[in-house]
């Protein structure tokens, strides 16, 4: 457990890191720029992420933590990051220095409150994973626990002795360095960066609380159940603490082993698709998503038993970091990701407005051109597609809309932190699995289906307004029948020579109001499901022009 001393070494180094980094950031993209001396800072301007990259490796490796946290983000955008860069972290992904076996096990029987001997049948002392804030060991369960949680080969996560005291630390100097660029123009006009450490502080505390992860674990598993796609491990509630967590094990062929996959049977391709799939799911659907979908927590279970459709399974682990959508977002996103399927670019303007990303007051007009153009450019190409576009290409289209971009206030949503995250990985792992891979294989389709289900929303919306709006309608002439016979016997004090007159016009033009709503309501619902069942839409269609015919000839008859 560290101690005061070291506390505060830990807190200056990160500090110290990021102090040199930003001032190194400023001098070349800032200062160089406005000297004249821009072809300097874009000449070097790889070789010094490089650096970056193998510094906050030794820097990571080193301290652990919630540097670890950050470098596993940083190795998984394949998609946009250099090769070079996300080589030098990927080793982050999964191991770390691994916490010798007796402070674990002093830990875990302090937790328990047994001798691990009582509770496991046995255990193997060489962990199975380490990873930043806990380590995992494969055991087997003794009889009694194994009849009660239903499974015998368990994994036990056990967290790393004084993990809570260096969270804390790593949180405090995230917080100074959020301080630091909050002052910076650039961020605070799109960022509120010590609101997203907030956040992301929030997230870490209870990845470290065990007892949280299972039942993330369980809830996950009922968003899927009955899906023959994911497989999540059991929970051995009685040897589970905050701290330290058993689980079924459900250890398979890592989702990264290409060549695994390819030995049992299974396509990486086929794998990539169905994991976007899934995550689109959580995001778009369920609303409650698994925010850390690196490779180390993704399994592929080939040959399920009891399963003859779906020879291979992909089985999700480690439920401590997880996301919520709202609906309200769930339907911005939906629209986000239905405009960039359709290629459209004022739709995707208008879901960027609603979501939060671009302040209400921005002048989206050039926005919407280049995001036209862009689409028009490099719409629909993988990302095995864009490598291979000239750098040049890019540069050029940068150039030419830099100051559009940089000139509109982009801001980032709190809530955005772990949805662009699950997002990035998803798309990392993809590419990982199958370079060739274009996620709008995936997008498409999807936004397709995503379409239908909000057509059907809305015609089932209209259906039902129209239905409230006639039955409103038809009560309405009865309601001014009472009203005026309450006149006519005096019982309401009222006069009105021609309100019978006016009572017969209203009761004729409510009448024509219901045939217009009918009218449109059966058409747009007609138009709506003729995608899916065209005879009855077509059916819905024709229908509508009875009510038409009433409201044009009625009128002219009733003049």
């Amino acid at each position: 457990m560290p101690d005061v001393v070291t506390g505060r070494a830990r807190y200056r180094r990160i500090l110290r890191f990021a102090a040199w980094h930003l001032s190194v950031t400023w001098w070349y993209e800032l200062l160089l720029p406005a000297l004249g001396l821009s072809r300097i800072a874009e000449r070097t301007r790889t070789a010094r992420m490089v650096r970056f990259a193998r510094r906050f490796r030794v820097l990571a490796v080193d301290l652990g933590g919630l540097m670890i946290k950050l470098g596993q983000f940083m190795s998984s955008r394949l998609d946009v990051l250099p090769p070079e860069i996300t080589k030098e972290l990927e080793d982050l992904q999964d191991e770390v220095p691994a916490v010798p076996f007796a402070a674990i096990r002093a830990l875990a029987e302090a937790e328990l409150g047994l001798p691990l001997e009582q509770v496991f049948a046995n255990i193997d002392e060489t962990p199975i994973a380490a990873a930043s804030l806990g380590q995992a060991y494969r055991a087997t369960l003794s009889p009694t626990d194994a009849a009660e949680a239903g499974f015998g080969g368990a994994v036990i996560k056990v967290q790393r002795p004084g993990i809570g005291e260096i969270v804390a630390v790593d949180l405090a100097a995230l917080r100074k360095v959020g301080g630091w660029l909050s002052r910076i123009r650039l961020v605070y006009s799109r960022v509120d960066m010590p609101a997203l450490v907030e956040e992301f502080g929030q997230t870490s505390l209870e990845e470290i609380d065990y007892l949280n992860e299972a039942a993330n674990s369980e809830r996950f598993a009922e968003s899927f159940a009955g899906d023959d796609r994911i497989r999540v491990p059991a929970v051995a509630w009685e040897r589970t603490t905050r701290q330290v967590l058993t689980l079924e094990d459900v250890t398979a062929v890592k989702i990264s082993d290409t060549q695994g996959l390819r030995d049992a049977g299974i396509d990486p391709s086929e794998v990539a698709s169905v994991f976007a799939d899934v995550m689109f799911d959580q995001l778009f659907i369920h609303g409650f998503f698994h925010a850390d979908p690196h490779p180390g927590n993704l399994f592929v279970t080939p040959n399920v038993e009891g399963s003859d459709d779906r020879p291979w399974r992909l089985t999700f682990v480690d439920f401590g970091m997880m996301g919520e959508v709202p609906e309200t977002l769930r339907r911005t996103l939906r629209s986000l990701m239905i405009a960039a399927a359709s290629r459209d670019g004022a739709g995707m303007v208008d879901a960027m407005q609603e979501a939060g990303v671009l302040l209400p007051s921005a002048d989206t007009a050039e926005l919407e051109r280049v995001m036209a153009k862009l689409f028009a450019r490099f719409g629909g190409m993988g990302f095995a597609e864009l490598r291979e576009v000239d750098p040049k290409v890019f540069r050029d289209f940068a150039l030419e809309f830099s100051d559009v971009v940089l000139a509109l206030p982009f801001q980032m949503p709190e809530n955005f932190i772990l949805i662009i995250r699950a997002v990035s990985l998803t798309s990392g792992v993809c590419s990982g699995l199958y370079p060739a891979y274009n996620l709008w294989d995936s997008v498409e389709p999807y936004a397709a289906q995503l379409l239908r289900k909000e057509s059907g929303n809305l015609a089932s919306d209209v259906a039902q307004q129209a239905l409230d709006i006639v039955n409103f309608a038809w009560r309405l002439p009865t309601r001014l029948d009472k009203i005026l016979s309450r006149v006519e016997d005096g019982s309401l004090p009222l006069s009105a020579p021609r309100l019978e007159s006016a009572v017969g016009k209203a009761d004729r033009t409510q009448r024509r109001l219901i045939s217009a709503v009918l009218f449109a309501a059966l058409l747009m619902s007609g138009g709506f499901v003729r995608v899916d069942d065209p005879a009855f839409g077509n059916l819905l269609v024709i229908a509508s022009t009875l009510p038409l015919l009433h409201v044009l000839f009625g009128a002219r008859r009733n003049r």
